[in-house]
């Protein structure tokens, strides 16, 4: 039987198109028992911790700002305001998210908002000297396994402080 050949989301064919070296990887770890995820993240060689989340908000000045961050950290949204000149940002609600991003709670992949509507997008600063991260690839259940300064390069998206700490 053949294997069945996996069409490419919308921020894969954007870097192929810029030579970005990728991993596509189908984690489905939703709905899983923390143990399952383990195992799951365990057979890819994959942490917790190198699982970022790509945020949307609204800013008071900007309009729509993204932030991407680990999976197990939270936002400061007084930290993601300073870093895109607003006053205060405020968080999409799903009904907007879809409608302004483009895509649906959990497959939020900053590649393909910087190119259908290229607002600014800002990457923690724990991602800058990591070896790679994942991000979602555009659809739930897929991720993309990249190097972060790759992806900061392709979209102009700089690495600034944007954890809440405890």
């Amino acid at each position: 039987m053949a294997k069945k050949k996996i069409k490419k989301t919308l921020p894969e064919q954007i870097m192929d198109k810029h030579g970005v070296t990728y991993e596509p990887l189908e984690l489905n770890i939703l709905d899983k028992s923390e143990a399952e995820r383990d195992a799951i993240l365990a057979s890819f060689n994959i942490k917790h911790d190198d699982i970022y989340k790509t945020l949307a908000a609204t800013g008071d000045k900007t309009g729509p700002v993204v932030a991407v961050l680990p999976i197990t950290k939270h936002l400061s949204l007084k930290k993601l305001a300073a870093a895109s000149g607003n006053k205060k940002v405020t968080m999409l609600s799903l009904k907007e998210l879809k409608k302004t991003t483009g895509y649906i709670h959990g497959a939020n992949n900053p590649i393909g908002i910087w190119q259908n509507k290229h607002f600014p997008i800002y990457i923690d600063t724990t991602a800058e000297h990591a070896e790679y991260f994942l991000v979602s690839g555009g659809e739930l259940g897929r991720s993309n396994k990249i190097k972060p300064h790759d992806v900061s390069q392709l979209i102009n998206a700089p690495f600034v402080d944007l954890l809440e700490h405890d």
